[in-house]
């Protein structure tokens, strides 16, 4: 569609309609223009956000918590962090600490299946499963394609080994909404296998969610009802779900699983804390962060690799300038994301008392391509005071601006239920779900020009936050 040519007032008006904001002409007055490009460019140069990515996912991989990969990881960034002349603090966080032992399936009787033959099956335990018995299960396959099927067919789930085939709609991932696609198709993860299990199930697959289906199992974590019984829970390849539908609408499907998890005792680990102390008011805080650890199948270069990557990236560009903000920007590399977000819940517990000191948050978990802009958890008058940041962005094809409801990442969540406005990069996720929580999430999925893109979007928006005469609005988010 292509829209004419119209007035400055009515391009602002048709912004506002939709809750973002276009840069416009005039500066925010407490804001230096100059010292924005300045610090744009220098990142826009700069190759140390690729250097400590390669490290992180090259050299050290996979990050569950609780794993030698995640204190490994620790180690790894707060000396990078102290290396580049800034104070660090590691912040002691209990975590979950569950591994996963072997997980193999295979289809061993359905209609028409030849003597002899079996047929492997590719999958991935879920986080938080328990396992199988030693020899595994072998039992019928209840077919159902949504939760309230699976209810609606209770009678019918005891002993089976339940799948919930609930399809990723790449469409809406398409079409600008991958966040929603995944969360529809990721209920039967989130949820799923705490049903199954109330109903009696002997084990629970789901659907892989994501897209690009090249028969990879996307794993993740799931959750038990609180005094609910649990199951062996695994997602398995979207081929193999379409495969078992196929097979069950000609008779009855016989599967047989082993998965040997363990749950040990919580881990002791930890989140780093970097500071660029500010000059005249160094107590207060603007975090810019993406989380530590990852899942166990990939290296960890997407989720969220970039997101850390580009938070170190960002405070060592104000350091190599020696730009020093009003206040100090803080790098958390936040542990625990994935499987339990006790990262953030540490970090809060520990700020709530002067929770007035922190001052904004950032938080870089999604996405896969350059950012577009940011977005922020204000009102469009306080959005309205960044303008100069979204003007500078925009040469670099970062400047759109808008506000969110809801939080901006999972570890700042409890952060913003204090009222800390909370901020994210907007970034291109038509195909970040081909990859999440995947074998194939590794360093070659990033393009350097992009995660230095993402790293002048974090460091020109937490300096600004951080030099603003006065902060932002507190506003919780629920």
């Amino acid at each position: 569609m292509q829209i004419p040519l119209q007035s400055s007032k009515t391009i602002r008006s048709f912004a506002a309609a939709f809750g973002l904001f276009v840069a416009g002409a005039s500066a925010q007055a407490d804001l230096d223009t100059a010292t924005l490009e300045r610090i744009r460019d220098a990142a826009m140069s700069s190759d140390y956000a690729w250097q400590r990515l390669a490290d992180l996912s090259d050299k050290i991989g996979p990050r569950l918590s609780g794993s030698r990969g995640a204190e490994a990881a620790v180690v790894q960034v707060s000396q990078a962090m102290r290396n580049a002349g800034l104070d660090v603090r590691l912040q002691p966080v209990k975590v979950p600490h569950w591994v996963r032992g072997a997980e193999q399936a295979e289809l061993v009787d359905y209609a028409g299946r030849p003597e002899g033959i079996t047929q492997p099956l590719h999958l991935s335990t879920l986080g938080a499963s328990v396992a199988t018995p030693a020899k595994g299960i072998v039992a019928a396959v209840l077919f159902v394609r949504s939760l309230a099927e699976l209810e609606g067919r209770a009678a019918e789930v005891p002993g089976k080994i339940v799948l919930i085939n609930m399809p990723f709609d790449q469409n809406l991932a398409d079409n600008g909404q991958a966040g929603t696609a995944y969360s529809q198709a990721g209920e039967a993860r989130f949820k799923g296998p705490a049903v199954a299990a109330r109903l009696g199930a002997a084990a629970v697959l789901v659907r892989s969610v994501g897209g690009a289906n090249y028969r990879l199992p996307h794993t993740g974590n799931t959750s038990w009802d609180a005094d609910g019984p649990k199951i062996p829970a695994a997602a398995l390849a979207a081929e193999d779900a379409m495969l078992i539908e196929r097979l069950s609408a000609q008779g009855p499907v016989k599967l047989r699983l082993l998965l040997t998890p363990k749950t040990l005792p919580d881990a002791d680990s930890h989140n780093v804390l970097a500071d660029l102390r500010g000059r005249e008011k160094p107590d207060e805080v603007v975090i810019v962060s993406g989380h530590l650890d990852s899942w166990d199948l990939g290296t960890g270069a997407v989720d969220d690799g970039i997101g850390v990557a580009s938070s170190m990236g960002a405070l060592q560009v104000l350091q190599s300038l020696g730009i020093r903000p009003r206040r100090s920007v803080r790098m958390v590399a936040w542990m625990n994301e994935e499987n339990g977000g006790r990262g953030g819940v540490a970090y809060q517990a520990e700020a709530k008392p002067r929770i007035e000191t922190q001052i904004a948050a950032i938080e870089s978990d999604f996405g896969l391509s350059g950012p577009l802009g940011f977005s922020g958890s204000i009102n469009a008058a306080q959005l309205k005071r960044l303008e100069a940041v979204g003007r500078v962005l925009r040469t670099i094809g970062a400047g759109v601006m808008e506000t969110r409801a809801g939080n901006a990442g999972a570890d700042i969540a409890p952060l913003q239920a204090l009222g800390v406005p909370g901020f994210a990069p907007i970034v291109d996720g038509r195909h970040y779900f081909d990859l999440h929580h995947t074998a194939a999430d590794t360093l070659d999925k990033v393009d350097p020009l992009a995660l230095r893109r993402q790293t002048a979007v974090l460091a020109v928006l937490a300096y600004a936050l951080a030099e603003m005469n006065e902060p932002l609005e507190r506003v919780p988010a629920p």
